[in-house]
């Protein structure tokens, strides 16, 4: 299974995105509000998240692997849960999430039906059926101040490292973005993981 792609973004067509790492080129399906950054990305070295689906009906032998890419570990979890919902098949949700995940989230965790039915592919009875599959599962991904997709993309690998991490030792995730990102603000020269880390709980530490 390929949990995570760290390559070359080298065109985005329609709703895929066409990453090259080493001699290989994978496409991506990637979600609707992501498109307009990757397409300034072109040319640049970015890291995924990535789900492996298979597509297709078996009774016609016409089944093919499909990889979707995501720019947040916490996108990619809240893909999982988003199409756990009755008749929300992958390709339909990509289409729906036009809006960041963080605002989607929240308009679940208010039960606002109103608010999703501005989604592609939603109508009001799946809102309805949205919110009350989700509802109190997803207030996690609804958190105030988490980075916004271009703060994230911005991001070099290690940075990324150093978050996740954190995030593995027990930390909360807005706060390991939080710190991260100071520490590298202060200290640009700083681009080792494990460096960062130990910067980071010196500035918890004086935080407490």
């Amino acid at each position: 299974m390929i949990a995570r792609i760290n390559g070359i973004v080298e065109a985005v067509v329609g709703d895929l995105a066409l990453v090259t790492v080493g001699e290989l080129t994978y496409e991506l399906y990637v979600p609707a509000a992501d498109l307009p950054l990757l397409q300034r990305r072109v040319g640049q070295r970015m890291m995924f998240f990535t789900i492996e689906y298979i597509e297709g009906n078996a009774s016609f032998g016409q089944l093919a692997p499909r990889l979707i890419g995501f720019l947040r570990e916490e996108d990619k979890s809240f893909f999982n849960l988003f199409i756990t919902v009755k008749g929300i098949g992958p390709r339909r949700a990509l289409r729906a999430l036009e809006k960041p995940i963080g605002e989607i989230a929240a308009a679940i965790s208010r039960k606002d039906a109103k608010m999703l039915t501005t989604l592609p592919e939603i109508g009001k009875r799946t809102a309805e059926q949205i919110i009350a599959e989700l509802h109190g599962k997803v207030d996690k991904f609804a958190l105030p101040g988490a980075a916004t997709t271009e703060v994230v993309a911005a991001r070099p690998d290690y940075a990324h490292l150093a978050i996740a991490a954190l995030v593995s030792l027990g930390e909360r995730r807005p706060e390991a973005e939080n710190w991260v990102d100071r520490v590298c603000r202060v200290d640009p020269e700083l681009r080792d993981a494990n460096a960062i880390i130990q910067a980071a709980y010196r500035l918890k530490a004086n935080m407490a």
